[in-house]
């Protein structure tokens, strides 16, 4: 049975002990509307996901912690029953793993995508907001991919998430789901798994270690605060139209080399501490993404500049060193260059 209207919109959170699924789980539970929700995260907790991410709501009587997978069918059946709606960021997120080896990225982008989709339908969840990227475009030389480009993935990591987002289409079109998906520009903020670019140049270099820049460091990327981007997917959540895209950007257009030179500058450090790589199979040059959409429809604006957002992300690792040196000191962030997320 769904709750009265009058009731708080229980939302089920996947991936929400993740970078960008817990700072969604922080604004809404700890924002001014956190008496209208109630939220139960999902979260398999693997290497990317921590606990520690929901430090900030564990206690507040709305928030319930599942520690499962996503493609568990019986338990996202369980769950999807008590949920009026889901919101799906649970993802193998990493290109560089994807080109290692594709197989987890196939599983849980696709067939977990799937399991839950198709418990929403049985169990009559109301909506369905389903996180992506715009990686699934490909590269563009100059302007800006519309939500009504084709997809043209690149790399496994993209081409699964592509592959999901279809799914996710299609079922609205197929089975009448309220899915909205979101496809939103390169993320950085507090909280981020040090592996990606950001947060692996800072807590390297704050270590006095050499970081690896692939190439001549030419590739474009927009980059996007997480307390933006989960603004983005909260408006699509609350006010997004049913079986539509919107794409989700931050306006802040860089080049790996000028977004190290800026890494460099915040940890105190010079470019004797660059090595350049050989760049990546696949390496898409630029993705620029147009949020014209999103912008007209539900009102959205980037609150954050890119230079204090980077400044303040910096301080929080250099303030928060008990948050990663546990994972750096295992080597998982070692597992491949980095320089194009």
């Amino acid at each position: 049975m769904k709750p009265p209207r009058n009731e708080p919109t229980r939302i089920l959170v996947t991936g929400g002990a993740g970078f960008i699924g817990s700072a969604y789980v922080r604004a809404l539970l700890c924002g001014p509307q956190a008496d209208s929700v109630t939220i139960t995260v999902l979260d398999r907790l693997t290497y990317a996901g921590n606990q520690a991410n929901l430090a900030a709501v564990r206690e507040h009587p709305g928030f319930a912690f599942a520690h499962g997978d996503i493609c568990d069918t019986e338990l996202v059946d369980e769950l999807a029953a008590t949920h009026d709606h889901m919101v799906h960021f649970a993802a193998e997120s990493h290109v560089d793993r994807s080109i290692q080896d594709a197989t987890d990225f196939v599983r849980t982008n696709v067939l977990g995508t799937q399991t839950l989709l198709a418990a929403a339908v049985r169990r009559g969840v109301g909506r369905f907001v389903h996180v992506s990227t715009d990686e699934v475009y490909g590269s563009i030389a100059e302007g800006s991919w519309p939500e009504t480009a084709p997809v043209q993935p690149n790399s496994p990591y993209a081409a699964s998430k592509a592959a999901s987002d279809l799914v996710a289409l299609a079922y609205h079109r197929t089975h009448g789901l309220d899915v909205r998906v979101t496809r939103a520009s390169n993320t950085y903020g507090p909280h981020q798994y040090p592996e990606k670019i950001i947060p692996r140049f800072v807590t390297s270099l704050l270590q006095g270690r050499k970081v690896p820049l692939y190439g001549d460091g030419r590739h474009v990327r927009d980059w996007l605060h997480v307390d933006d981007h989960v603004l983005g997917v909260e408006l699509v959540r609350r006010d997004g139209r049913p079986g539509e895209v919107y794409n989700i950007g931050g306006g802040n257009e860089l080049t790996n080399r000028e977004l190290t030179d800026l890494l460099l500058a915040a940890c105190d450090a010079g470019w004797e501490m660059v090595s350049h790589v050989a760049d990546r199979k696949g390496h898409d040059l630029r993705y620029a993404v147009d949020c014209s959409k999103v912008c007209g429809e539900l009102g959205y604006r980037p609150r954050h500049d890119f230079r204090d957002g980077l400044a303040a992300t910096v301080s929080w690792y250099r303030d928060n060193r008990d948050w990663w040196a546990p994972s750096v000191s295992q080597g998982r962030p070692e597992a491949a260059p980095c320089g194009g997320w």
